[in-house]
């Protein structure tokens, strides 16, 4: 069994949709467009719609056939990127520095694909939640849903997402169950020390010297503290500091983040790079103040719901091209927090072209709307069997 018939009837339009989010492309929380056009077409097809869960957050809701009581909860990201794009599409974005670098404009269209088949065949006994969620990229759109009630005001007994994956062939699903995507920390760290004449070092702190010092001592802490076999990075994307050729700082920043699958470990990063910064601190006789905050959870996929992907993938696509051995990614993937409330699975499509995402010259490949689409009716029709209210 391919790509379900109804929906590669839809390939058109569906990529039309897509395209034209594409061209107007909206970042975390100013969804608006885009949630307006979701809400709009999940009216047309009949299906119930609620607005406004974590800002610009839509959610609809479809019954289908019998009296079953089990509820799944389908979940598509809807932002872009705060980037240029670098294509020459027709399509491309209209709006400088908004780019649909991930593809969220893809798992969107995807998932109103599913709402339509679902709505007009209704070949499922129970409730789907149909979530298009904002602010994925590290604003934390699960989180504003979930604390809005996303869970209270529409109970999920299971949810699934996905991710398109220009690193896998086209026509390629990817599972992982187990801890699939790492949890992940921002930090900046503030260095105050004392600024002087860039020839009379003496009578200086200076930052960049404390703040060089203090970078590759962080470095430190993934070789020599954490568990060679648990994997971790820490990387300082931002050094700022100076203003002059002949003026040693006074004050220095470093940013960054940190990867791990596995909450002891970020733990025990945190509590490492915060007494590294104190020892520094002491050292050179300066301040420095430590803020991390946790922006990703570690993302899980549940063996139950792992192998429901597995197995519905297999009806997709070749069942030689659905992989369950696919490598942990250090990415990191906001549904974990949904993830984290309500059992899930989180799975990859693969397609054509190889510029990964968030780069300037990232392509979706609008040949896997269908397959995202089916993928996630086929999911809702395996679990809700019409006949059965298990």
């Amino acid at each position: 069994m391919p790509t379900i018939d109804r929906i590669d009837g839809y390939a058109e339009e569906l990529t039309a949709i897509r395209r034209d989010l594409h061209a107007h492309p909206e970042v975390g929380f100013e969804e608006v467009r885009t949630s307006g056009i979701v809400a709009e077409k999940l009216k047309g097809w009949g299906i119930e719609v609620h607005r406004g869960l974590g800002g610009t957050g839509v959610i609809g809701v479809l019954k289908g056939n019998g009296n079953g009581g089990k509820r799944i909860g389908l979940r598509a990201d809807m932002d872009a990127l705060p980037m240029e794009e670098n294509t020459n599409l027709k399509w491309r974005s209209t709006i400088p520095g908004r780019f649909h670098g991930c593809g969220h404009d893809g798992h969107t269209t995807m998932l109103l694909g599913t709402a339509r088949y679902l709505a007009e065949t209704k070949n499922f006994d129970g409730t789907v939640h149909f979530i298009f969620q904002p602010a994925e990229e590290g604003l934390g759109g699960a989180r504003a849903m979930i604390k809005d009630g996303l869970f209270q005001k529409f109970p999920c007994d299971e949810v699934y997402g996905l991710h398109n994956a220009p690193d896998l062939n086209h026509g390629e699903i990817a599972i992982l169950p187990g801890p699939a995507m790492a949890g992940a920390d921002f930090f900046d760290i503030t260095i105050q020390g004392y600024g002087a004449h860039g020839a009379m070092p003496e009578r200086s702190k200076d930052a960049v010297v404390i703040a060089t010092t203090l970078a590759q001592a962080l470095q430190t802490i993934v070789s020599r503290n954490v568990d060679p076999l648990k994997a971790a990075v820490l990387s300082i994307t931002q050094i700022h500091a100076g203003s002059a050729y002949n003026v040693i700082p006074g004050d220095a920043k470093l940013c960054g983040t940190v990867r791990a699958f596995d909450d002891g470990v970020r733990a025990l990063i945190r509590e490492r790079m915060r007494a590294i910064s104190a020892g520094i601190a002491a050292t050179f006789q300066c301040e420095i103040s430590v803020d991390i905050r946790d922006g990703f959870s570690v993302l899980v996929n549940e063996e139950e719901q792992s192998r429901v992907v597995e197995a519905v993938a297999k009806t997709v696509v070749d069942p030689a091209n659905v992989l369950t051995r696919a490598t942990p990614k250090m990415g990191s993937e906001d549904f974990a927090d949904m993830m984290q409330v309500v059992p899930g699975a989180y799975f990859w499509i693969g397609h054509d072209g190889s510029v990964p995402v968030h780069n300037p010259g990232y392509v979706l490949d609008d040949k896997i709307l269908p397959i995202g689409a089916s993928m996630f009716a086929r999911i809702i029709e395996t679990r809700l069997p019409v006949g059965s209210h298990a």
